[in-house]
């Protein structure tokens, strides 16, 4: 990941992409039916909120994150639930978890890395730990919406297909805003990705 110490949000209490309610996108999305429930693995899981209600409704979820402290808060959120949900300090793109998953899900961590290569690797470890047909949440900052100087990191559609379509196919990819409390939440894509049948064809011309 870009050189931050992600410990010291936690420690310092700096953590606005955390809610502490479960992603309404998330939400969404399964409770239409788009994602059904198996084996599920969450990066950059944070304080776990999301992983728990996967885990909450019919998932076997693993939460990963490179913050200690998170990875703590996660544990105690969860205290003596029975419920399939484990969490994990991992660097996901050093050491992904063993797969293979039925679903992957991210809420802002594939945006953070600025390097194109980068995010390439990222949709890359993705599909590696995906099963045949295996789908891939990911909400992603976009560069839509008035200029700002602070929020999550902006990334075009085509900073998305270009990471994404060598590994995976995308089936839905649409404009939301991230639920914050702000007056105007950031806008984002909500990309949805499935693991490829058969490789991306190259462009006509």
């Amino acid at each position: 990941m870009p050189n931050q110490d992600w410990n010291e949000h936690y420690a310092s209490g700096h953590m606005p992409w955390d809610s502490n309610e479960p992603d309404p996108a998330l939400v969404a999305t399964v409770e239409a039916g788009m994602i059904p429930a198996g084996r599920a693995l969450e990066v950059g899981c944070g304080t776990g909120t999301n992983a728990l209600w996967l885990a909450g409704h019919g998932f076997d979820a693993l939460g990963v994150d490179l913050s200690s402290l998170a990875i703590d808060r996660a544990r105690a959120k969860m205290g003596d639930r029975a419920i399939a949900c484990r969490f994990e300090v991992r660097d996901f793109l050093k050491d992904p978890p063993a797969g293979p998953f039925d679903f992957v899900f991210d809420r802002g961590c594939f945006h953070v890395f600025d390097a194109a290569r980068t995010r390439a690797r990222f949709a890359a470890s993705v599909a590696r730990v995906l099963r045949p047909g295996g789908l891939w949440l990911s909400l992603v900052g976009s560069t839509e919406g008035a200029p700002r100087d602070t929020g999550p990191p902006r990334r075009s559609v085509r900073d998305i297909a270009s990471a994404v379509e060598p590994a995976l196919e995308i089936v839905q990819l649409r404009s939301i805003h991230f639920d914050t409390d702000v007056d105007m939440p950031p806008a984002a894509w909500l990309c949805l990705s499935r693991v490829r049948a058969v490789p991306a064809q190259p462009s006509t011309r």
